[in-house]
């Protein structure tokens, strides 16, 4: 498949591919990846998907690390994909503190609008996975289809979502990346 045109998956960072933390992941020895989640992103890559992350790192504006220890954290992450033979194809940060009244920071649409504009298309119907609300904000904010997982904080906020939503909701990311391969099978669709 031509890369300019593959399909693209976004993911948030902290609870979704990796532990998450009140204390923020701080530093490479810190980043640990959630059971399965290293390999669904593999997949994903192997199936033509272009896999990017969308993530706010507020412990950057709040001083607890550098934007090149975040550096060193994501250069675990990609090796860590790399090694499982997939590739991440961008990762997207805000740096700022939630009182920074940026348009970065999610649930605000900056980061997705960056990611539109560096793969040069509309993000309707695109897959996006994430834990909080202010993921699930984002997505469907900048036309992307939102979908929760419920590793990190995603238990707590599918108690918050509507009862009626149209979210999907998978345990974690390797069954999210299951469902997404699964309907791309699908001939109904």
């Amino acid at each position: 498949m031509d890369q300019a045109h593959a399909p693209l998956v976004i993911l948030d960072r902290d609870g979704v591919i990796n532990r998450d933390s009140r204390d923020f992941i701080k530093s490479a020895d810190e980043f640990e990846p959630l059971p399965g989640s290293i390999d669904a992103i593999a997949d994903l890559c192997r199936a033509g998907y272009r896999v990017v992350i969308a993530s706010n790192q507020s412990g950057i504006g709040r001083g607890l690390f550098t934007t090149e220890t975040l550096g060193r954290i994501h250069g675990k992450l990609r090796e860590s994909v790399e090694a499982a033979g997939g590739a991440l194809s961008g990762i997207f940060f805000c740096p700022h503190k939630p009182d920074a009244g940026c348009e970065c920071r999610k649930p605000g649409t900056g980061l997705m609008e960056q990611i539109a504009a560096a793969f040069e298309r509309d993000l309707g119907g695109v897959p996006a996975i994430g834990d909080s609300m202010r993921d699930l904000e984002a997505a469907a904010a900048a036309g992307a289809r939102p979908i929760l997982v419920r590793t990190g904080n995603g238990r707590a906020t599918e108690r918050d979502l509507p009862p009626v939503s149209d979210i999907p909701v998978y345990d974690d990311l390797r069954a999210a990346a299951d469902a997404i391969l699964a309907a791309d099978k699908d001939p109904a669709r």
